[in-house]
């Protein structure tokens, strides 16, 4: 906080004067020519009557409704909801960066599968959110809650904050009824609610505290512990990373059989995680039973999906993940790849973020330790489209897109791990709809060869009995 003190004065130092001891932003009515609004994912609406609703199939909604001075978010089945307040005329926060705090009054009537949010947008691609999961879940049915925080909290280095059209917005997940009044903010106060920084956070260890991620992370965290000392010393490979890693055990299980499962791999691929979940989960012993051969990681996009952070911020992280696990296992050889391109078009601003992040984790890789690899061009049309058939949401291999990642890095693995070479195999067609996926030669029988199938099966040739596949 000492640093964004020293750089919010010099910011607020000539508009101070002018501003008001307190910018009321809701006290029964928004600021002047002001609105509300509410939004889910696909959908926004305004606040016109005393209720605005959208409906969320099946059974679901996204709902707000005004009384005499407040206002109650309503949402359920929502993996995003959204109560706006508006200006009509642009405000001036600056004043209030330095030494001031945005306060309101809250109520949790309902939260217990939800979770809220704080947010601010200073313009395009600005967009500044405090989480409030945990103590929202723990305030609910305590009645009415006096929140003051530091209004820094919403701002980074660079932004511009003297024109604000959308001063508060509160945002949902999951399912929940919250109540909010008196929405100020004000030149001097004592925050009761921290806020990480922004500087700090990736490098921070964390749990993956998100509305939809407490009630089965550190379940799957134990469950990937059990995993890990059951594989002890035998696991070659280890795949560490977000959804994407994760989906090895999803859309992309028929690859991992053919690839990594002969090599006794592991995959700790957590779905939503960004750099500093990562480095809780090594810090917590994921990887403390093993002693792989080789580690790949790939992470990062969460922290440029979810804060649309600063490239060098998510570098930053991804770097200290990797002496936490150099720490942890010193005889390691460590494959970075590139995150993966996400959004369709290269001009997507979210991809543009993670080619940056790229660009400078590549010079982590000295090449005795940790090698890097960039696999992006194989996911890539000529013109640098993603497609839908290779990631359906544009961000998500299906198998196909596994099996692309699989057949792009097994040259840069085979260099680090010589034994994956005889599992980088191509297709055989062998009539018919199937195909020969791979042949493995007996390690306690001599001239006895499988050859396992797309189907699942095995054919087996014994030269001895002369017997042909059967």
């Amino acid at each position: 906080m000492n640093i964004r003190l020293a750089a919010l004065l010099a910011i607020v130092s000539s508009s101070a004067m002018a501003a008001p001891n307190e910018l009321s932003v809701y006290a029964g009515q928004p600021l002047n020519a002001g609105l509300i609004s509410i939004s889910d994912a696909d959908t926004s609406k305004t606040l016109e009557g005393d209720t605005v609703a959208i409906p969320k199939a099946p059974d679901g909604v996204v709902e707000v409704s005004k009384s005499a001075k407040a206002l109650t978010l309503n949402f359920d089945k929502a993996w995003y909801a959204s109560l706006r307040v508006q200006g009509g005329k642009p405000v001036d926060l600056r004043p209030y960066l330095a030494k001031g705090v945005l306060a309101l009054d809250l109520k949790v009537d309902e939260l217990a599968s939800g979770g809220l949010s704080f947010r601010v947008s200073c313009g395009d691609k600005c967009e500044r959110s405090v989480p409030y999961v945990i103590p929202a879940r723990a305030a609910q049915g305590k009645g009415w809650q006096h929140l003051v925080m530091p209004a820094s909290c919403f701002y980074r280095e660079g932004d511009d904050f003297s024109k604000i059209t959308q001063p508060f917005e509160l945002n949902g997940t999951g399912k929940g009824k919250v109540v909010i009044a008196n929405i100020k903010y004000q030149m001097s106060g004592k925050p009761n609610v921290s806020c990480p920084d922004y500087k700090t956070v990736s490098v921070t260890p964390e749990k993956l505290n998100e509305s939809w991620s407490i009630s089965w992370w550190t379940e799957r965290h134990e469950k990937k512990l059990a995993e890990a000392k059951q594989l002890g010393k035998s696991a070659q490979v280890v795949f560490i990373g977000d959804s994407i890693t994760e989906g090895w055990e999803k859309s992309g299980a028929p690859v991992w059989e053919r690839y990594y499962k002969p090599l006794n791999g592991l995959a700790l691929g957590f779905g939503g995680d960004r750099t500093e979940n990562v480095l809780w989960r090594l810090q917590h012993g994921e990887v403390d039973s093993i002693a792989p051969k080789v580690a790949v990681l790939m992470f990062g996009t969460n922290n440029t999906g979810h804060r649309q952070e600063d490239p060098k911020t998510t570098a930053i992280g991804i770097k200290r993940n990797i002496e936490e696990l150099q720490k942890r296992l010193p005889d390691t050889k460590i494959l970075l790849l590139a995150i993966f391109p996400r959004g369709e078009k290269p001009d997507d601003n979210l991809r543009q973020i993670n080619e940056k992040i790229n660009t400078i984790i590549a010079g982590f890789a000295d090449n005795q330790k940790v090698f890097f690899a960039n696999l992006n061009h194989a996911f890539l049309q000529a013109d640098g489209t993603l497609s839908r058939d290779i990631m359906p949401d544009l961000l998500h291999p299906n198998e196909k897109g596994y099996e692309i990642w699989a057949k792009a890095m097994a040259p840069e693995l085979a260099k680090l791990l010589p034994a994956a070479a005889q599992y980088a195999w191509d297709n055989v067609p062998i009539g018919g709809s199937g195909f020969v996926s791979g042949l493995i030669t007996s390690k306690t029988e001599k001239d006895l060869i499988y050859a396992r199938t797309d189907v699942g099966g095995a054919y087996r040739w014994d030269a001895k009995k002369n017997a042909g596949f059967h």
